[in-house]
């Protein structure tokens, strides 16, 4: 009986589960993927007028060195690339609204979720690497001319930028906004279980 008791006292201590205002809830993902879609939306809009310029810079400026030309095609491909994406992933978070179906948003949420994780975890790389080239060819021609210790100081302050940008800042960002989608995917998951249970 003893046992019972004990058990009975422990069940009772146990700390409710606060139910989730499904109002406040939706107002906070909605907050938050309003947050998401905006970053996405200034980092769409800051790759294409960098590539604008680049674009007209192919165009209209002449150079006299092959290499400038492979630097900017470089460049032109790895930031088409990424634009492609940054479209598509706020196509994803855009597509939807939390308010109307929110296990379907739960589930978009879920794919932006993946293709965020492929764009940090395999693609930054490759596009770090692709633009790296494109600008070490570039400046082939733009550094012509200019002495020894010019160039050294160029370079090694382009490297340690990359350096930097890839191993801390990205990691920042990354951790920052993955934390963001976490928290309205456990939000939209509580609604979805209280409702199921």
């Amino acid at each position: 009986m003893k046992d019972f008791e004990h058990l009975m006292t422990v069940w009772q201590n146990q700390p409710v589960k606060e139910q989730l205002s499904v109002d406040e809830a939706l107002k906070q993902v909605k907050k938050g993927m309003s947050g998401l879609r905006l970053k996405t939306m200034q980092g769409i809009i800051g790759i294409s007028i960098a590539l604008a310029v680049i674009v007209i810079s192919l165009l209209f400026a002449v150079f006299t060195s092959w290499a400038s030309y492979i630097g900017l095609l470089a460049l032109i491909i790895g930031m088409s690339i990424y634009l492609s994406l940054q479209i598509g992933d706020y196509r994803t978070i855009s597509s939807h609204d939390p308010t109307i179906d929110p296990v379907k948003y739960l589930d978009t949420l879920k794919i932006y979720q993946k293709r965020r994780a492929y764009l940090y975890d395999r693609f930054y790389y490759i596009y770090a690497a692709i633009i790296t080239i494109g600008i070490g060819f570039y400046t082939v021609e733009a550094l012509e001319g200019k002495a020894l210790l010019v160039k050294l100081v160029y370079y090694a302050l382009t490297t340690a930028f990359i350096v930097f940008c890839s191993l801390f800042l990205k990691d920042r960002i990354i951790s920052n906004e993955k934390e963001k989608v976490k928290l309205i995917i456990e939000k939209l998951e509580r609604l979805k279980d209280q409702f199921e249970g």
